[in-house]
């Protein structure tokens, strides 16, 4: 098959969403040993998919399946509007694994009547619906009713505002109902105190927090024979199929103590296989899969199920290895207190890669540079690994390309110029600084709490990586290191990531809500106290009704980027909560509603979506007249609704209650 240029390729477009398609450059022509490790790794980050829609909402899995029956058997007039409206229900819930919006968590409003919902499931046969036992489509259809159309059932899927109960007030299936944030804080801080100090497991990361019969609280852990342990099965099974593929004994040992990990649901395990994971850089085939990210979490501390499987983009690596082997320079040159960098930057690597398959909570929308692990001592004794994905980026890059965003919110032809020229190159360098250095740079202070930011922790994180990106990309070194072509480029860096956050991001936030999201709220708290304690470096003019961002003096900006990387640096190391709590809250949340309202209107008239997500690429087995496997096929031919049946059919690797 020939390979064929797709990252460009508009697939589909509904709500504000977009979809399209990843080319895995290079798959056809990898010796089969390596094909079959990325289709049964591929086949592992696909088995979790249901546990996602679980985490999400404690009936996600009975939504779904309800929604999709309706889908399929659906044999009305395809022009009637509830239908088309109910269409586009469905391919936003399966856009963000549940019936809140992937990003914003707010509840999707339906767009289809009631009657047409319940009218389309109670004359489903009962054998195409997921009935409790005794129950009938009518009353099935009555329930799921009122959580998908009253606005106060489940409203939210993650609540951040300051003075909420965080866990009372969102809906996310990681903590039994009624179980208050005091209740669950105070849990795990007695679980602190009976765990190691210096080399403490993420506590609560791999299971959901219940009451006993006796009103106690106590884990269920997400293992095989435990919850979700179904797919937890199959995953494994997947695993131990790629097994005999992979590329060195190391590879083979992180199969093997991720597979225990799952299988006892123990940290200790799950901290070995990080660190093993961490340890193999040798191969040209990585993947991830398991519980990664606290983001789902009001509490940041239980991970939402995640799996991607990837391919070494070795001529671009280049860029990134730069970084990492100059890691020691960038920590020891840093603007933070001196206390609080690392005296000796351990393991840390950093590649460019292709993803090859995104699962879980990467699909269908996708980070485009991950650091992980997350432990802070094992980052801090072994060391991290850090990727951009590069096929990812490309795609993200040219759908944008002739959208009308620059035109309009850019403040001049010159800026535009810049951004042109430096744009792309920029963007990727930021990323691989935040992911590489910023993420592994700095250290706890002895005794500081991993969790004592709370449910700021992962804002402040994401502000540190930022800061520490924005800081170093205007250093001279860069251009030293070949990674930049002059002393300009970064300020197309610079205009760009405060244009997002103080104007063009509020697109993605409905007028009269605020801000919630983690990363976005760190690049408005940094572009928010940039413009408020340098006015001399940055301003918000207005033009002819319109605003605009404007740099008066990029090396001033570069000053205020490290004196707030210092500060936020000095909150994370010594765990200063009220301090983290004051800068997100002041700079990081509320909007003008005036400005926001403009930014939408001038916006809309753009006609483009603000999110994007993709399709993946589906692999087949090829087999010979005598059964045996001879090659591995990618096609890039699924359509969007259905890869999602297909998926929701061939990976049902659990029961809905």
């Amino acid at each position: 098959m020939t390979q064929v240029s797709l990252s460009s390729v508009l697939q589909e477009r509904f709500a504000d969403l977009q979809l399209l398609r990843y080319g895995v450059p290079g798959f056809e022509r990898l010796p089969l040993r390596q094909k079959l490790l990325i289709f049964y790794l591929a086949e592992a980050a696909l088995w979790g998919r249901d546990i996602l829609w679980q985490q999400n909402c404690p009936c996600g899995l009975l939504l779904r399946r309800t929604l999709e029956a309706v889908y399929v058997n659906y044999d009305g007039p395809k022009d009637c509007a509830d239908w088309q409206a109910f269409s586009v229900y469905m391919k936003r819930v399966w856009f963000s694994s549940g019936i809140h919006h992937h990003y914003s968590c707010l509840k999707f409003v339906p767009e289809f009547s009631r009657t047409f919902f319940l009218g389309e499931v109670e004359k489903l046969d009962a054998s195409l619906l997921p009935l409790r036992a005794d129950e009938t489509p009518v009353q099935l259809a009555e329930r799921l009713a009122d959580i998908i159309f009253r606005p106060e059932v489940m409203p939210r899927r993650v609540n951040t505002a300051d003075g909420a109960d965080l866990l009372l007030t969102s809906s996310c299936n990681y903590y039994a109902e009624g179980i208050t944030q005091a209740e669950a804080e105070a849990f795990y801080a007695g679980l602190k105190q009976k765990s190691d100090p210096c080399r403490p497991p993420m506590l609560g990361m791999n299971s959901r927090l219940e009451r006993a019969a006796d009103g106690t609280l106590c884990e269920n852990v997400w293992r095989s024979g435990g919850l979700y342990g179904e797919a937890i099965d199959r995953i494994c099974d997947a695993l131990l199929q790629a097994r005999p593929y992979a590329e060195n004994e190391r590879q083979q040992a992180v199969i093997d103590t991720l597979v225990s990990f799952y299988r006892s649901g123990d940290l200790r395990t799950f901290d070995e296989y990080c660190i093993l994971w961490v340890q193999e850089t040798e191969g040209e085939v990585d993947f991830t899969n398991g519980f990664i990210e606290v983001y789902g979490d009001p509490l940041g501390l239980k991970a939402s199920w995640e799996g991607y499987v990837n391919i070494v983009d070795r001529e671009a690596t280049r860029r990134a290895k730069a970084l990492s082997d100059n890691a020691q320079w960038f920590e020891d040159h840093s603007p933070v207190d001196p206390r609080f960098r690392k005296k000796e930057c351990r393991g840390v690597s950093a590649k460019v890669i292709s993803a090859a398959m995104l699962g879980g909570d990467l699909y269908p929308a996708s980070a485009i540079g991950i650091n992980l692990p997350n432990s802070n001592w094992i980052r801090a004794e072994h060391g991290s690994k850090s990727v951009t994905i590069a096929n990812l980026t490309r795609a993200y890059n040219e759908a944008a390309r002739g959208s009308g965003m620059r035109q309009e919110f850019v403040i001049d032809e010159a800026t535009c110029r810049l951004l042109d020229t430096y744009g792309d190159l920029c963007d990727d360098l930021h990323t691989d600084l935040h992911e590489c250095l910023g993420h592994g740079s700095g250290q706890l202070l002895p005794g500081v709490d991993a969790d004592a930011l709370r449910a700021y922790g992962s804002t402040i994180e994401e502000a540190r990586a930022d800061l520490f990106g924005l800081y170093y990309i205007a250093d001279p070194k860069l251009v030293e290191l070949g990674l930049l072509p002059d002393g300009e480029a970064y300020k197309s860096q610079y205009y760009s990531y405060l244009l997002n956050g103080l104007l063009t991001q509020m697109v993605r936030i409905e007028e009269g809500c605020q801000i919630e999201e983690a990363h976005m709220r760190n690049r408005a708290l940094i572009s928010r106290w940039t413009l408020a304690r340098y006015p001399e470096a940055v301003g918000i003019v207005e033009r002819d009704g319109k605003h605009f961002v404007a740099v008066y003096d990029y090396a001033r900006l570069r000053q205020a980027f490290g004196e707030l990387l210092a500060e936020v640096q000095r909150i994370k190391s010594e765990g200063d909560y009220e301090a983290a709590r004051q800068l997100v809250e002041q700079y990081g949340v509320k909007l003008d509603a005036r400005l926001h309202s403009e930014i939408r209107q001038r916006y809309r008239k753009l006609d483009i979506a603000p999110y994007k997500g993709f399709i993946n690429p589906r692999y087949t087995l090829v087999h010979d007249a005598a059964g045996n496997i001879t090659d591995v096929s990618i096609t890039y031919d699924e359509a969007y609704d259905e890869q999602m049946l297909r998926y929701s059919r061939q990976y049902n690797g659990l029961k809905e209650f």
